[in-house]
């Protein structure tokens, strides 16, 4: 089962969004400027799909 339900305020980033597992961290996504809270959350969607289908995490949270 996929925990989504992360979104705060991280340190210097700013709003943050984030969806795991007990396995993999599918996304933790930053709030762009000018963009809606339900803006990020269908970002959010559209990583889990991407990440779940390729196993490859999109973090914009951490660097390399």
């Amino acid at each position: 089962m996929i925990h989504v339900g992360d979104i705060g305020s991280v340190g210097s980033v700013g709003c943050v969004a984030s969806a795991a597992d007990r396995d993999l961290c599918y996304a933790m996504l930053a709030r762009r400027e000018g963009e809606t809270l339900l803006e990020l959350l269908l970002r959010l969607d559209k990583s889990i799909a991407i990440a779940s289908e390729t196993a490859e995490t999109i973090d914009e949270i951490n660097g390399p």
